[in-house]
C-alpha cells in the first residue's frame, strides 16, 4: 500500500460531525428508562456526559478516603520535592560556581542526592497506593455492574447484542481501570506543582513569572478547542468498538449457520464495514488528542526562549536582581510549571477513553432492575392452578395476545398449537414474568403474578427449551444448576430418570466429563436429555416445554418422550409442541392464530369440531404451525 492511500484512507470514510453527533446520538440510543436509584450521588440522571461519569467515578473513590489522603499527602511531597533541586542548582550556581566554593558546593550536591533519593521513594509509594485503590475500585465497578446485570429484565437483553454488553463490562472497564492506575496520581501532582512553582516563581521574581506566564492562556486555549471535538470521537470509538464486538460474538457463535449457507463472504463484509467504522473513528480521536502534547510543546520551548533571552538581557544589565542562577531556576520552573498541561496533554488518550467507556458503563447500571414491591407475596408452596384472564400484550407497538382467556387446573397438561408469531412463545414469557401483561391479568393459585415475588415464582417452575443452554463445565455441574444444594446421588437419580445415565455413563469421564460452551461436544438430543435431568432435579410444580423434541431423530425422541411423562407426571405443564404426535395426549390443547384464542379443547373435541386443529391433523401441514 502506498504512502499516499494510508494518508488518504481514514479520509474515505464518513466524518464524524462533532457539533451534531452529541443529541443525535442520544436519540438513537436504546433502554432510555431511568433507575430511580441509580445515581449514587442522590439524583437519578442517566451518565450523559464526561462531568456526570467523573462524578460517579469519584464517588467510588470516597470509599476508601484514608488511602487517598496518604496518597496526597506523598503527592504533596514529591511535589515539594521536584522544586527542591531547581533551587538547589540555581543557588549552587550563584553562589558556589560564580565565586568558585567547592565546600559548600559538596554541601548542596549532598542535600540534591538526599531530595531525589526522597523523590524517589515518595514517588514510589504514591504510585503503589494508588494501584490498590485503582484495582479494588475497579473491582467494585465490576462487581457492581455484573450484579446489576443480572436484576436486568429480559427486554434489555432482548434489544441489545451480546457482544456489546460484554465489551462495556471487560473494555470499558479496562480502561477505567488503566486511568485511575496512572492518570489520577499525575492530575493531583500536577495541580499541586503548578501552585507551588508559580508561588515559588512570584517569590523569586514576579516581573520573570509575569513574562512565564505569557504562554498560559494560548495553552487553556488550544486545549479548549481540541477537548471540545476529541471527547465526542472518543465516545464513537468505544460505541463502534461494542458494535464489532457484538457482530464478532454473533458471528463466531453462529459460525455453523455462516458455513451451511456460504456466507463467510457477507460476514467478512460486515466485519470489515463495522471494522472500518471503528478505524474512521480511531483515526480521529487519535488525531485531535495527538495534537495536544505537540501544540504543548511547541509553546514550552517558545516559553524558555522568552524567558532565556529577556531573563539574559535583564541579567547582563543587572535588572530587578536577576542572576544567572535565577534564569536556570526559572528556566526549569516553567518546564514543571508547564508540565500539569503536558501530563494532561499526554494521559489525554487514555482519558478520554475512559470517560466515554465510564458514560457505557453507567448506562447499564441505569437501566431499571427487575424488582419486586415491598407488598410482594412470598409464594412457596404453589398447587400450580393457572388462569389468564382477558390478557393483552406487544412487545412494541404491535399487538401480540389480543384478550386471551382460559384456565388450567393443578397436574393438567395444557398444549398449545399455532403458527409463528401466534403468540405461543409470549406467553411463556408472561407466565415467567420475563414480561408483564398490558392488559388482564394471571393468576397463580387465584394470586395475580405481578403481586408475586419473581423469585418465588421461577424457583417452582422448570423449563426445557429447544435449544436447551448449558454452561461450560462438567456434567455434574449442569445437572445440579436445577438444585446447586442436591446431592450427588440425586443427581444420579435426576439423570437416570431421564434417561441421560447411559450416554453419561459412555462417555470417557462419566459425569465428570466437561463440556465447551453451550455443550459442544454432545449430540443436540444428549443436551436436551440433560435439560430434562436438570428440570427432574430442581422439581418444579409448574413445568414449560417449549419444542422440546424439535430436530430430534426418532430413537432420541422416544427416550425423550418417556423422559417427558415421567417429569410432567403430578405437575402442571405447558407444551409447545413442533409435532403434532406429541400434544395429542394433552389435556387441554389450545390454538391461536394471530394473537388470538381460537379453538380450545381436548384432542378428540377438537377433532370433532373439524376447525383449523382438524385440519392440521388431516394434512399434517406443519409449515401452518411453524
Amino acid at each position: 500500500m502506498s504512502l499516499k492511500s494510508i494518508l488518504k484512507e481514514p479520509f474515505q470514510y464518513k466524518r464524524i460531525d462533532w457539533r451534531g453527533y452529541t443529541s443525535n446520538h442520544k436519540q438513537n440510543e436504546p433502554g432510555k428508562a431511568v433507575h430511580p436509584h441509580a445515581a449514587r450521588a442522590g439524583k437519578a440522571q442517566k451518565a450523559r456526559d464526561w462531568k456526570q461519569a467523573t462524578r460517579r467515578i469519584l464517588a467510588y473513590l470516597s470509599k476508601r478516603k484514608g488511602s487517598i489522603y496518604l496518597v496526597m499527602i506523598l503527592v504533596v511531597l514529591s511535589s515539594l520535592l521536584t522544586l527542591v533541586g531547581p533551587f538547589l542548582i540555581g543557588y549552587a550556581i550563584d553562589n558556589h560556581i560564580i565565586p568558585v566554593d567547592f565546600d559548600g558546593l559538596g554541601v548542596i550536591l549532598i542535600g540534591l542526592l538526599a531530595s531525589y533519593i526522597a523523590l524517589s521513594i515518595a514517588t514510589f509509594f504514591q504510585n503503589f497506593i494508588m494501584v490498590r485503590i485503582a484495582q479494588a475500585t475497579v473491582f467494585e465497578m465490576r462487581e457492581d455492574l455484573f450484579q446489576h446485570i443480572q436484576r436486568l429484565p429480559i427486554r434489555f437483553f432482548d434489544k441489545r447484542q451480546h457482544g456489546d454488553i460484554m465489551s462495556q463490562v471487560t473494555n470499558d472497564i479496562e480502561n477505567i481501570s488503566a486511568t485511575l492506575n496512572s492518570s489520577i496520581v499525575q492530575i493531583l501532582s500536577s495541580v499541586v506543582t503548578f501552585v507551588g512553582i508559580l508561588a515559588v516563581m512570584l517569590w523569586l521574581s514576579p516581573i520573570l513569572t509575569i513574562i512565564t506566564m505569557t504562554v498560559i492562556p494560548l495553552m487553556f486555549y488550544g486545549l479548549k478547542w481540541i477537548t471540545k471535538r476529541t471527547q465526542i470521537f472518543f465516545k464513537e470509538q468505544q460505541r463502534t468498538l461494542g458494535q464489532l464486538n457484538g457482530y464478532s460474538e454473533e458471528t463466531i457463535a453462529g459460525q455453523q449457520m455462516v458455513k451451511t449457507f456460504s456466507r463467510e463472504g457477507a460476514v467478512i463484509e460486515g466485519f470489515t464495514e463495522k471494522n472500518q467504522a471503528l478505524r474512521g473513528a480511531g483515526f480521529w480521536a487519535q488525531t485531535y488528542s495527538g495534537f495536544i502534547p505537540k501544540v504543548m510543546n511547541v509553546l514550552n520551548n517558545l516559553s524558555f526562549a522568552v524567558i532565556a533571552f529577556i531573563g539574559g538581557v535583564m541579567a547582563v544589565n543587572q535588572v530587578a536582581g536577576i542572576t544567572v542562577g535565577m534564569i536556570v531556576i526559572f528556566v526549569e520552573y516553567a518546564r514543571q510549571f508547564t508540565r500539569p498541561l503536558n501530563d494532561l496533554a499526554n494521559q489525554f488518550n487514555t482519558l478520554l477513553s475512559a470517560l466515554a467507556g465510564a458514560e457505557r458503563v453507567f448506562d447499564i447500571m441505569d437501566e431499571d432492575p427487575e424488582e419486586d414491591p415491598d407488598s410482594s407475596i412470598s409464594l412457596k408452596n404453589l398447587n400450580g392452578s393457572v388462569s389468564f384472564n382477558k390478557v393483552s400484550f406487544a412487545y412494541d407497538t404491535t399487538p401480540i395476545l389480543k384478550n386471551v382467556s382460559f384456565k388450567v387446573k393443578p397436574g393438567e397438561t395444557v398444549a398449545f398449537v399455532g403458527p409463528t408469531g401466534a403468540g405461543k412463545t409470549t406467553i411463556i414469557n408472561l407466565l415467567t414474568r420475563f414480561y408483564d401483561v398490558n392488559d388482564g391479568s394471571i393468576e397463580v393459585d387465584g394470586i395475580d403474578l405481578r403481586n408475586v415475588k419473581r423469585a418465588d415464582l421461577r424457583n417452582q417452575m422448570g423449563v426445557v427449551l429447544q435449544d436447551s443452554f448449558l454452561f461450560q463445565g462438567t456434567i455434574m455441574e449442569n445437572i445440579r444448576y436445577g438444585r446447586l444444594s442436591a446431592t450427588d446421588e440425586e443427581v444420579l437419580e435426576a439423570a437416570t430418570l431421564a434417561n441421560a445415565h447411559g450416554f453419561i455413563d459412555r462417555l470417557p469421564q462419566g459425569y465428570k466429563t466437561k463440556l465447551s460452551q453451550d455443550g459442544g461436544g454432545i449430540s443436540q438430543g444428549q443436551r436436551q436429555l440433560l435439560s430434562i435431568a436438570r428440570a427432574l432435579l430442581a422439581d418444579p410444580k409448574i413445568l414449560i416445554l417449549d419444542e422440546a423434541t424439535s430436530s430430534i431423530d426418532t430413537v432420541t425422541e422416544m427416550k425423550i418422550q418417556e423422559a417427558l411423562k415421567r417429569l410432567m407426571k403430578g405437575r402442571t405443564s405447558f407444551v409447545i409442541a413442533h409435532r403434532l404426535n406429541t400434544i395429542e395426549a394433552a389435556d387441554n390443547i389450545l390454538v391461536l392464530q394471530d394473537g388470538e384464542l381460537t379453538e380450545m379443547g381436548s384432542h378428540e373435541k377438537l377433532m370433532k369440531k373439524q376447525g383449523f386443529y382438524y385440519d392440521l391433523q388431516r394434512t399434517k401441514n406443519m409449515d401452518a404451525i411453524l
